[in-house]
């Protein structure tokens, strides 16, 4: 039962997500948004839903385990699983300006949690910091679009996924539609990331392993596989800055938005599979990434599949060894 829940949610979870993108991006768009604002606001916190739904609710439970492991281990699966599997179908031309700035942001984000989660755990403090922070790159990628469109972020070209993935997104249908697909994403999502939590709690007790670990892995997968898909498809119609920068505003958005509110929610001690081994990993994958950028300016696919062997090897770890 713990497995069947747990497959349901994340079923629930992800089409709700869809839904809710689909609805929203209609009514702004009926509503006279630009489709940049549209991409920087509505697609970017709507494609992060899931994620963001199932971390709230695992730490509503008193699971943080869960919810810390969903974010750190998402973007791992984001920067190792998913670039890898791109770059062995397309070879990824890197950007460096755009690596530099937005994957620096990411890591830098990334030692700041380690950091403070090293030194007693996070706080509400910090939750409300990493949330000024995404409101300021927003308002950052809106101006440097504006005025530098060349030069486009990766909020920016993760909402041009999106594009690139979805033909139909933009078809003419009635208001009072739109709006029901909007409510029953929302509606979708909650109940989702409900099931798949307690599914994953069940699991991790049936099973013998520690929440963290379920949430580093089986949880981090099945909420990262939108951003997997629109990757994938990207790279494969040849968009690799497209599917990079997907990867990229993931990984902010995760970091930023999804762990800024379950600081705030749930502040408190971070477990130590997560400080330990999940973000020490996730420093040194992007620190990586960041060489493959600098000494080539792309991913070829033998640095593709080495992020895949290193993402494979590490989840192994994760299920027989932490």
């Amino acid at each position: 039962m713990p497995i069947i829940t747990l497959i349901i949610g994340f079923i629930v979870l992800i089409v709700g997500g869809e839904l809710l993108v689909r609805g929203a991006v209609r009514i702004a768009e009926r509503a006279g948004m630009s489709q940049l604002l549209i991409g920087l606001t509505i697609v970017g916190f709507g494609t992060s839903a899931p994620e963001l739904v199932a971390s709230v609710e695992a730490a509503r439970a008193g699971s943080p385990g869960i919810a810390w492991g969903n974010v750190v281990g998402s973007n791992l699966a984001n920067s190792l699983l998913i670039l890898g599997a791109a770059s062995l179908i397309l070879p990824m031309v890197v950007p460096r300006g755009p690596l530099w700035r937005d994957g620096g942001l990411a890591l830098g984000v990334t030692i700041i949690l380690w950091l403070v989660a090293m030194n007693g755990g996070v706080s509400a403090g910090i939750g409300y910091l990493f949330i000024a922070t995404l409101v300021c790159y927003l308002g950052y990628a809106y101006w440097a679009e504006q005025t530098e469109p060349a030069g486009a972020t990766a909020l920016h070209e993760k909402a041009e996924a999106l594009e690139v993935t979805d033909t139909h997104l933009h078809d003419e249908q009635p208001l009072w539609r739109s709006a029901l697909i909007l409510i029953a994403g929302i509606v979708m999502i909650i109940a989702g990331g409900k099931w798949l939590v307690e599914g994953a709690v069940d699991l991790a007790r049936l099973i013998g392993m520690s929440e963290a670990v379920i949430g580093l892995t089986v949880i981090a997968i099945g909420t990262s596989l939108p951003e997997m898909v629109t990757s994938i498809i990207a790279a494969y119609k040849g968009a690799s800055a497209v599917a990079l920068g997907n990867v990229l505003g993931s990984n902010i958005f995760n970091l930023l938005l999804i762990g800024g509110v379950t600081a705030m929610i749930a502040p408190g001690t971070i477990p130590v599979e997560i400080t330990g081994y999940g973000l020490p990993l996730l420093i040194a994958a992007s620190v990586l990434l960041m060489i493959f950028a600098a000494t080539g300016r792309k991913i070829s696919r033998w640095e593709g599949g080495l992020l895949l062997v290193i993402y494979i090897v590490q989840l192994v770890y994760n299920i027989v060894a932490v």
